[in-house]
This record gives C-alpha cells, structure tokens and sequence, in this order.
C-alpha cells in the first residue's frame, strides 16, 4: 500500500479516532465528549461523523467492540483499538502533513466590508477579539491542568499542540486590535458613512 494511499483511506476522521482510543477505551459518546476538551480546539468530529467512521475501523479490524450490558439504560458500545489499529495509527503519524486550504468566513466577510457600514465589520472583528481573548483564559487554565499530571508521556506533545493555539490567539488579539484601530480611522475619514 502506497504511503498517499494510507493517507486517505477512512479519511482523517478515521485516523483521530484511533489516536483518541489509543488513550484508552470508549464510547462514541465518551469520543465526542474527550474531543470537546483535548483536540476539539484545532480539530472537530461530529457524532455523525465518529459512529460511521468507529464501524469502518471495526470492520477493517482496527477497532474492536465491546457491549456493556445497562440496567434501564441503552447497551453502551465501547471500542478499543486493536494491535492491527495501533500499527495503523504509527503508519499514519509518520505520513507527511497534508495542508487543507484555510476557510474563514470573517475574513471573506471583512474582504467585502466595503458594502456595508463600518459598524458591521466592526462588530464582526470585536466578536471575534472576543473569541480568542476568551480562549487565552482556557488555553492557560488546561496548560494548569496539564502541568499538574507532568509525569504523562503525553503530557508534553499536549502541551506542544497547545502553545500552538496560544500563539494563535494571540497573534488574532493583535490582529483584531489592529483592525479595529484601523476601522475607527476609516470611520472618521468617511464620517461613518457609507
């Protein structure tokens, strides 16, 4: 099998699963939650996205589930990777980074603020300010977190991914900043008119 076609075969959504369930057995439920609070701040699965793709694995082998048995309570489904899915996951993370192009509806927004009031694009930038002055607090909160559990393996490579998002937001507040500077000139220029 060709490295490009170990790439795309299940797709990205099959290759986050396994390295989710290479930190232990779960649930799609328990997937779903562990995505909100680990890589959820770079990458997003849905639930119609996680269960399809957890049956692909099981059928290629690479998962195996489980059924726990609930008193008044749906069967719970719980997978856990097999050897087959952990040489699957090692095979992947040793493939090349493929880039996807960037989608940003803000930016397209702003691209084309020129036909609409100053207001508007003022309002969108100060969102998203916001957004990621909001997302400092957490990032810094979750590396406190991290840091307390310093003797996991993991922890480190946590860590790494994290910095990435901090450097980020921080480059966005800067930006925004910037930009809602520069809005405020425009506005005086124009006389806020449009």
């Amino acid at each position: 099998m060709s490295r490009k076609a170990k790439r795309t075969e299940g797709g990205t959504t099959s290759n986050a699963l396994l390295g989710l369930l290479s930190m232990g057995p779960m649930s799609g439920y328990d997937i779903r939650a562990l995505i909100g609070r680990s890589i959820g701040y770079f990458w997003s699965e849905s639930y119609g996205q996680i269960y399809p793709g957890l049956k692909r694995l099981a059928a290629a082998g690479l998962v195996e589930k489980k059924t726990e048995r609930q008193k008044g309570r749906p069967d719970r489904h719980v997978y856990s990777l097999t050897a087959a899915g952990r040489m699957r996951l090692k095979e992947w993370l040793k493939l090349p980074v493929t880039s996807e192009p960037p989608r940003n509806e803000l930016l397209l927004k702003l691209f084309f603020g020129g036909h609409v009031p100053h207001s508007v694009s003022r309002e969108h930038v100060t969102e998203f300010l916001e957004e990621h002055e909001q997302a400092l607090k957490t990032y810094a909160a979750i590396a406190k977190d991290l840091r307390k559990d310093a003797d996991g393996a993991e922890v480190p490579f946590y860590l790494m991914t994290l910095s990435l998002g901090k450097h980020g937001s921080d480059a966005s507040v800067k930006w925004a900043r910037e930009t809602l500077k520069k809005l405020d000139e425009l506005e005086k220029h124009k006389g806020g008119r449009r």
